[in-house]
């Protein structure tokens, strides 16, 4: 009976660690960023408009980076997330960033 119940209580915490969100900022340090954006990196969304350091915020690092050629003299990167799911993101996701601020999702 004992065994039984440290393999349930065991168990629970696992399922309680792969479900914790963890928290990739401060707010002191999005303070400065519009309402909408504050809110996206809370709710660990990203959308069109964000800068590298906003998506980092929200989705963590990048699985990996890719420095495209330079467009018009403006950076060009590609991030891919392999494991979104963590971020309620099926699939893996691909992001463009054009000048710093993210243009494309897929």
């Amino acid at each position: 009976m004992r065994k039984a119940l440290l393999l349930t209580a065991a168990f629970l915490l696992i399922l309680q660690t792969g479900c914790a969100q963890s928290i990739r900022y401060t707010e002191e340090e999005i303070k400065s960023y519009p309402p909408r954006i504050q809110e996206n990196v809370r709710k660990g969304q990203v959308e069109p408009g964000m800068t590298q350091e906003q998506v980092r915020y929200a989705w963590g690092s990048p699985d990996s980076i890719k420095i495209l050629e330079p467009f018009e003299s403006k950076s060009r990167e590609e991030w891919i997330y392999s494991h979104p799911a963590s971020l309620g993101v099926v699939g893996s996701k691909l992001l463009l960033f054009y000048d710093s601020r993210l243009i494309y999702i897929k």
